[in-house]
Formats: structure tokens, C-alpha cells, sequence
């Protein structure tokens, strides 16, 4: 999903059992502690660059950027967003600064830059120096931090009465108290809407009259609200695995997120029918996979992760399938689900509920999704149950039911980002998270300036996805020279 999706439990803080929250896809793909950074902060947007305080950065610089936690009083409390970059390989050749902008939401574009560079192709390291931050709220920017024994408490996102329901209203209710009592009034200042104004003020003092931006995923929304907002100030910008904003309704978000999941289930079953190399090659497949999912809704599947304890029928969904889909890892995926099917069952018991995240201050601002009660928490599940009948209690699900009562800085609305440059949109065909149908709506919205690259392919992420997809992502950034209208690019093997 946007969740990347990719958030999580960031690091154990000093005081008590408190701990730093990014959202919740972190907690499902497992990603590490951002890096510590350790740099004088700047009172004046200018960066004061020192190597990063991390054993493997091999050249990546830290910096802190003092900017107000409320951009509607600039004049008010401030914080510091830490800051990485790593300088142009080929001087000569540089062009000038990428901004990346991290997905999640809760996502480290420090991590990304002191441990992830491989991630950008060689010829925009030679090009570019590149720079991320860990947005407001995550990281070195002023963490969430909330309660680990509050964390514990939450309860089951599987709603099976108005009980549950209103008890779900009342913990998000006292969690958010929690997080807002430890975190400081940063907490309520997290929406996208903020954080545009935070990466204008890195554009400033970076040096650059115009941004050049490549945001991935939830980055993809902060890269066009900031198009929307700031359009004359776009030098040339890349959405990658794109959240459309514009889904106007929660059970439109739902059935979107839960129908591009489903393509790449069906996706996957379809690779193992045909690859003599699929560890369930000539069995059915969605049979094998029902047979998991009855397992667990009876607490009866052991977690390959953690033996002698139960798997969620939540966790085998969302950590054992999803996770794979982002990579297009079907190999790996049939491997683990043969392995669990040979596997002998646990005596039935309850499974426990895992403290993901608490409801995730990012995506709550951002999204306005809306439940009244039970009964229509109830017709969102039939209804995701029935567009994506392999994968009950996806994760999108579980994300409305944290955001239930939370207020909505930032909610959805179409782009309007009259006069930017050409924004290159690329996307996956079969992405399990952000559908190609989003990439193709964000486009629309963007009208003369929505360019769309397509990557014939699977998983989450494409702009290195092969020659075809790398070249014409470089071309543009390097050079602003623009793909044709209706480029698509062939699968390659994963």
C-alpha cells in the first residue's frame, strides 16, 4: 500500500517502553533503524554537511534543517529534519541535486542514502548529487514515540461487532493521546501538506532554483502536492509506483487497494502453472493457498519465522504473500507456501495481535476514510473479501480501521498543478500496492504535464527495472529530455 508500502517501530527510545512509530509497512517489509545522524542543526536553511555517524556510509554526508512544525506559523516552535546526500560521483558531469522523497509512509530517506544507494542508477550517482531526509515524524526528525505498552493493548483489526468497533474508536482515541504526549506538537503537524513546504525549504538550501525530484511510492504523493503547490519551481520530477489522491471515497480506496493485490495473486498462480521451477508447480495452487488460510484463521500455522508459535491469517497475507509481491519474488513465495503446507499443524490456539503500528499519524492526516459503524466496516470487508477472495485482511483494511476517528489535515483531492514542467509518471502493470490504474488517473490529472511510463512488468518500483525503463528515466532527469507519449517497457526476469 502506500504502504509500502514500508513504516514501522523505528528504534526504542530512552524513556520507558516508549517507542519511535513510522506507519505500518515498515513493520510488515521489517526494514532497519534509520541511521543516527549527529550534525550541528541550522537555525538559518543553510546545511552544515559532516559524515554521517555510520560505520558503512562510504562517503554519505548528514546535515539537520530547522523548519517550523506548523508552516501556517513560521515564526513558531521549530524542528530539525536530518539530512543525507551523497555528492556526484563524476564532478565534471554533475547537474545538480536530487531530491528523493521516501515512501511508507515512515520511510528513512537517511537509511536510503547512507545504506540503499544502490538503489539510484549508476548514471544519476554520476550525475547527481543525492540527497533524502527522514520525513517530519520519522527517524532523526522528530519520531513519533508512543507507549510500547499501549502498543500492546491494540486490538485485533479484525471487527466482528459494534463492541469491537466502538472499542477500536476508544483506543485510537487514547493511543493518539499517548503519541501526541510524547511525540510534542510535531504530532499533529504531519500531514503531506507540511511536509512540501519542509522539501521547498531543502530545495532552498540546497542551492537549487529548481527542484529535481524523484519521489517512490507514498513519495509519489508529497512529489505531486508539491508540483500542485509549487509548480514553477518543478526542474524535472519522477513519480514511481504512484498514490492517486484523488480516490474519493473509502470504499473506492478499499476495492482499488484490494483489486490490485488480488492481480498479483492471480499473477502469481499464473507463473506457477507455466515455471517447471515453482516449488508448486502442477498443484493447485489457490487450493494449497485456501488450505494455508483455513490453517491459521484456526491458529493452527506455524510461523516459518518464529517456530512453536501461530501465524495470523492477517500475517500469512500481508508478511508471507504481500511482502513477496513487492519484489515479484513468485519463486520465493511458492517456496515458503510448500514449505508451510508440508509443515504439521500447531494444536489450535489463539493467535496473538501484533502492535504494528499505532494509527499511523501520516496516512491518517492524508486520508480521509471514513466509517460510520460496524455495520459498514462490515460491508468494506465483504467487499474486499469478494474483489480479492486469496487475500482476506489485506492491510488497507487494517489501516482504516487504525484511522478510525482521527482527524484529516490533508484529505483527498484531485491535482491542480497548472504550469509544471513535463512529471514523469511510471509505474508497474501487476504492482501489488500502488495499481496501474492509479498511475494512469495521476497522468490525467496532470494533463499537458502528466507523461506515463509503463513498465510491462511486476512488483513495486521500475525505474530500473531493465535498459528500456533506466534509460528513459535518465534521459529525463539528466537531460529533461521527455519519453513519448504511450512509452511502455518490456517485463524482465526478476
Amino acid at each position: 500500500m502506500p504502504f509500502r508500502g514500508r513504516s514501522a517501530l523505528r528504534r526504542v527510545v530512552a524513556r520507558g517502553t516508549a517507542l519511535a512509530v513510522g506507519a505500518a509497512m515498515a513493520a510488515i517489509t521489517g526494514l532497519a533503524a534509520a541511521p543516527a545522524v549527529h550534525a550541528s542543526p541550522s537555525r538559518t536553511g543553510v546545511l552544515r554537511w559532516a559524515p554521517c555517524d555510520e560505520p558503512t556510509n562510504q562517503g554519505a554526508e548528514c546535515a539537520t534543517l530547522s523548519v517550523p512544525v506548523d508552516w501556517a506559523h513560521p515564526d513558531g516552535p521549530s524542528l530539525d529534519l536530518a539530512v543525507a546526500r551523497r555528492k556526484a560521483t563524476d564532478p565534471g558531469a554533475r547537474v545538480g541535486s536530487m531530491v528523493f522523497g521516501p515512501g511508507g509512509p515512515g520511510d528513512s530517506g537517511v537509511e536510503m542514502v547512507v545504506r540503499r544507494i544502490s538503489r539510484f542508477s549508476p548514471e544519476i550517482r554520476r550525475r547527481f548529487d543525492i540527497v533524502s531526509f527522514d520525513p517530519r515524524g520519522v527517524g532523526g526528525s522528530n519520531a513519533v514515540t508512543c507507549s510500547g505498552d499501549v502498543l500492546a493493548e491494540r486490538p485485533s483489526p479484525e471487527l466482528k461487532s459494534q463492541a469491537d468497533f466502538d472499542a477500536t474508536m476508544a483506543y485510537n482515541s487514547r493511543l493518539r493521546a499517548d503519541c501526541r504526549a510524547r511525540t510534542g506538537p510535531v504530532f499533529d503537524h504531519l500531514d503531506t501538506a507540511q511536509t512540501v513546504r519542509d522539501v521547498d525549504a531543502l530545495r532552498a538550501a540546497l542551492g537549487e532554483r529548481k527542484l529535481t525530484f524523484h519521489g517512490s511510492s507514498y513519495g509519489t504523493l508529497l512529489g505531486a502536492q508539491y508540483a500542485e503547490t509549487f509548480p514553477h519551481r518543478v526542474r524535472a520530477m519522477v513519480l514511481e509506483s504512484v498514490m492517486d489522491h484523488s480516490v474519493p471515497t473509502t470504499r473506492d480506496f478499499l476495492r482499488s487497494e484490494a483489486a490490485t493485490a488480488e492481480d498479483s495473486f492471480q499473477e502469481f498462480v499464473q507463473w506457477c502453472e507455466g515455471a517447471s521451477e515453482c516449488a508448486l508447480h502442477g498443484r493447485d495452487v489457490r487450493a494449497v493457498w485456501q488450505g494455508l488460510l483455513a490453517r491459521a484463521g484456526r491458529g493452527e500455522l506455524e510461523d516459518p519465522a518464529k517456530p512453536g508459535t501461530s501465524l495470523s491469517s492477517s500475517d500469512l497475507v500481508n508478511k508471507i504473500a504481500f511482502r513477496r509481491f513487492y519484489g515479484a519474488d513468485y519463486a520465493g513465495l511458492a517456496t515458503a507456501v510448500a514449505g508451510m503446507d508440508a509443515s504439521k499443524p500447531l494444536p489450535a490456539s489463539p493467535t496473538s495481535i501484533a502492535p504494528l503500528h499505532p494509527a499511523t499519524p501520516v496516512f491518517c492526516s492524508d486520508w480521509r476514510l471514513p466509517v460510520r459503524d460496524y455495520r459498514e466496516y462490515s460491508s468494506l470487508v465483504a467487499m474486499m473479501n469478494k474483489t480479492a477472495p486469496d487475500l482476506p485482511y489485506l492491510l488497507p483494511i487494517h489501516m482504516a480501521a487504525a484511522c478510525l476517528g482521527a482527524p484529516t489535515a490533508n484529505p483527498q483531492h484531485r491535482l491542480a498543478a497548472h504550469g509544471a514542467p513535463p512529471v514523469l509518471v511510471s509505474n508497474a502493470l501487476h504492482d501489488p500496492a500502488t495499481g496501474y490504474p492509479w498511475a494512469v488517473s495521476v497522468a490525467r490529472q496532470l494533463g499537458r504535464s502528466g507523461v506515463l511510463l509503463t513498465y510491462e512488468g511486476h512488483g513495486h518500483g521500475s525505474v530500473t527495472s531493465g535498459p528500456c525503463m533506466e534509460e528513459a528515466v535518465n534521459s529525463y532527469l539528466t537531460d529533461l529530455a521527455v519519453p513519448p507519449r504511450g512509452t511502455s517497457c518490456p517485463a524482465v526476469p526478476s
